[in-house]
């Protein structure tokens, strides 16, 4: 990486991080809330749906928490989501995608009382892409409240290929505690131990950088990506999450 690079990077970084930056963005949705057990499921759920034009997908995310009465740890731990009617949600996530969904937060909750003592009882830390360990365990969950059916809709299940980016995104949320954007809620996970969220865009834009050389975009490109930022910011990575979606914005624009 060049030196103009990384200052490219640490420039664009403090300029998207930034308070603006939350009301175009999904991220508001956990930030509507202030019990813990709401942030952690507005959360995943939002960043579930993360996919697509952000205006289309916060108008969604609307309309999931608002068949929730906006009360979405009360609405799942009274198994509200078993009277949703079928519809859809957003794109090619559907009521019955929530419904599997909610049902294996309910085993959590019910179980650990948050997601975030689910995932300190099962040494998550411990691991060393806790991102995608979290994954699976909680998939786990998925499948045993749903008599061992699995839906790739809620989580990947492939994680061994998986960039995992949506609920990389989601752990940004719940784990940076710079208090700007992102709410740092978590101290099961430490920010150090985050991985960027990695999609078509961040990738394209981190290969013109000449920070990523993998062509895939799977969980080999998101630790390249991820390994080759953190000697910039050793504490919190993820923090070129903002950069880098910033940098490739303003290469849209300029087309």
């Amino acid at each position: 990486m060049t030196n103009d690079t990384a200052q490219l990077l640490i420039t664009e970084a403090r300029h998207f991080n930034h308070p603006d930056f939350i009301a175009h963005d999904p991220v508001q949705f956990p930030r509507m809330f202030s019990q813990k057990q709401d942030i952690e499921i507005a959360a995943l759920l939002a960043s579930t749906i993360a996919w697509g034009n952000r205006t289309m997908i916060c108008r969604s995310a609307n309309k999931m928490f608002g068949m929730m009465e906006w009360q979405p740890y009360n609405y799942i731990m009274d198994r509200g989501y078993e009277e949703l009617p079928d519809g859809n949600i957003h794109r090619t996530f559907f009521c019955r995608n929530l419904r599997h969904y909610l049902r294996g937060l309910h085993y959590i909750y019910d179980k650990y009382g948050s997601l975030e003592d689910f995932a300190g009882k099962h040494h998550v830390a411990d691991s060393a892409t806790p991102a995608w360990e979290l994954a699976r365990l909680i998939n786990e969950a998925l499948c045993a409240a749903n008599n061992g059916t699995a839906d790739c809709r809620c989580l990947p299940l492939d994680l061994n290929k998986s960039a995992l980016k949506r609920f990389n995104m989601a752990l940004r949320w719940l784990v940076r505690d710079d208090g700007i954007v992102d709410m740092g809620i978590w101290t099961a996970i430490k920010p150090s131990q985050l991985y960027i969220p990695l999609d078509v865009h961040v990738g394209n834009t981190s290969r013109a950088l000449g920070i990523l050389g993998r062509r895939s975009n799977d969980r080999r490109a998101v630790i390249e990506l991820t390994d080759t930022l953190r000697p910039l910011c050793p504490d919190d990575p993820a923090i070129f999450d903002f950069a880098l979606f910033g940098i490739g914005i303003t290469a849209e624009k300029a087309l």
